[in-house]
């Protein structure tokens, strides 16, 4: 089977999204497909064994000179002009642009014939998807997949945001679900999330996990702040305001509370963007065993920490459901380590880990989380203890990829 992947980006460095896209197109290499990758990285980067084709944007045109002209008077005046004119138009002039390059090179595209087109995006942009809708010849075997709920407003609560133009947003995702043949999801309760809102995901739609692909450390010594002769929990990844991490930092303090003899012993890690919650971790800063890093972290340094640490902690936000299935959650089963999920009941991570997983707890619980984080450290810690996730890394690999795709029905 050949397969053209219209992405994004394929800079693992740039979202979690570009590194759960590569992962994707390395599991599809893996699995003994046929690629071909045309991608909007907007520089040229390489995966092994791939053809990858840097999609160029369409310069000296009237969108073009539209969008550039905005830059250049928001700069000038501080004015941001783009809610109004996303409440007009529905996305913005850089958009549009964005979309026709990307269309503009699908079109140019006639050597490859492939048997599935499939679409990966990152962050709430889904311009390839756009794209494709402006190439109705390729829908019959279009794949679009839908790594989060679009638009804003289709997030579950506590997310509450609605952006400008939102009618058309939501036009624009009823044509995704009707013309694509196929649509893919991360998790299961993406897929029903979405499918309550475009009933045709429900028809078309398949569950393709986020990957489980091999990956090479490049740097194998630690970073400074982190101590080997210590029990160390991580929480690694952009904190969305959402995304309190309160209740963890006061359940780790609460811990070492009750049992001070491992005051010396133990040590949490926050580590990646938290610009919304920059006041609160301020407070946590001159706790000896908490280190926090308020910043983007190279992935191989993340990577290298995620294998190496006691515990990774998944954090998500306190809500009734958590359709998502964060992009780390792979990286954290082939750690083999014990994984602290602080999550809704309803959340595809618990779904995924199971009913009975000892590990978890509800976001805001600060007494459970100090009980859980007591029990990993005198439990699992003493022991050295790994854990056997034999099941869901075959979930997670490319023989069950390959199996999902080759078992499409038209």
């Amino acid at each position: 089977m050949k397969i053209l992947v219209i992405a994004e980006s394929i800079n693992i460095e740039d979202s979690s999204g570009s590194k759960a896209n590569v992962a994707l197109i390395q599991s599809l290499l893996a699995a003994g497909f046929i690629l071909k990758v045309l991608h909007y990285t907007r520089k040229t980067i390489e995966i092994s064994g791939v053809e990858c084709v840097a999609i160029q944007e369409k310069k000296w045109n009237f969108l073009y000179f539209l969008s550039r002209s905005q830059r250049i008077f928001t700069r000038l005046t501080g004015i941001n002009i783009n809610p109004f004119i996303e409440n007009f138009l529905g996305f913005s002039f850089s958009f549009f642009n964005d979309t026709n390059s990307i269309a503009k090179s699908l079109r140019k595209e006639k050597i490859f014939k492939p048997n599935l087109v499939l679409t990966l995006s990152k962050g709430a942009s889904f311009r390839p998807h756009y794209a494709l809708l402006k190439c109705p010849e390729l829908h019959q075997q279009w794949l679009a997949y839908v790594h989060d709920p679009y638009p804003f407003h289709y997030y579950p609560r506590p997310y509450n945001w609605v952006e400008p133009g939102f009618r058309k947003k939501e036009a624009f995702f009823r044509s995704v679900s009707e013309k694509a043949a196929f649509s893919a999801f991360p998790s299961l309760l993406l897929k029903e999330w979405m499918g309550s809102y475009f009933p045709n995901f429900l028809v078309t739609g398949i569950v393709i996990p986020h990957q489980s692909v091999a990956y090479e450390i490049k740097n194998k010594e630690f970073p400074s702040y982190f101590k080997t002769d210590k029990f160390s929990i991580l929480h690694a990844g952009n904190l969305m305001k959402q995304r309190s991490p309160k209740a963890l930092l006061e359940g780790f303090l609460l811990f070492l509370k009750n049992n001070p003899e491992v005051k010396e012993k133990a040590k949490l890690y926050i580590i990646g963007p938290a610009q919304f919650h920059e006041e609160l971790l301020e407070t946590y800063k001159s706790e000896q065993n908490i280190y926090i890093e308020n910043a983007s972290i190279p992935f191989d340094e993340i990577y290298n920490l995620q294998m190496n640490v006691n515990v990774n902690v998944i954090l998500e936000s306190k809500a009734e459901i958590s359709p998502f299935l964060p992009a780390k959650f792979p990286h954290c089963i082939d750690a083999k380590k014990s994984i602290l999920l602080l999550s809704p009941y309803y959340s595809e991570t618990r779904r995924l880990l199971g009913d009975n997983y000892p590990f978890w707890s509800e976001v805001d619980d600060v007494e459970k989380i100090a009980e859980l984080i007591q029990k990993l450290y005198f439990e699992r810690h003493s022991e050295n203890e790994t854990i056997d996730f034999t099941k869901l890394k075959s979930y997670l690999g490319n023989n069950f990829f390959k199996n999902t795709l080759l078992n499409l029905k038209r």
